[in-house]
């Protein structure tokens, strides 16, 4: 009996990203639960999401004012930050963010990195 995979909670603006990401966690075994909003996702909560995937520039919250406060209240939840914008892109990877994709990304390596950041959490890193 194989362990379950974790929910992977997914927030951006875009329904077609977000449908498609949430297809291709969910190929690979993941519950997706879909949010158009941040605020939408802090109104659904966070219990039981296992990894946070979230795009950087949205309307309202920005995914990075997102991940600070969840950071807040689940320190220990890993984060991955998606963005259309290179240049904000190359900004954070300088300041040491290391789970970070620039649109169009790969899908394979998305799903890497999420597999990663689940060995991680259950490892007790960040």
């Amino acid at each position: 009996m194989s362990k379950q995979k974790p929910v992977v909670a997914i927030v951006d603006d875009d329904p077609r990203l977000l449908e498609s990401l949430g297809e291709l966690l969910e190929s690979d075994g993941y519950l997706a639960r879909n949010f158009p909003s941040a605020e939408a996702l802090l109104a659904g909560g966070l219990s039981g999401v296992g990894v946070l995937i979230t795009d950087i520039g949205m309307s309202g919250m920005s995914g990075l004012e997102l991940r600070d406060l969840v950071k807040k209240s689940c320190p220990d939840l890993p984060v991955i930050l998606i963005t259309g914008r290179h240049e904000i892109a190359d900004r954070l990877r300088a300041g040491g963010t290391a789970r970070l994709f620039c649109k169009p990304f790969d899908g394979p390596a998305l799903l890497a990195a999420v597999g990663e950041a689940t060995l991680d959490r259950a490892n007790g890193e960040r």
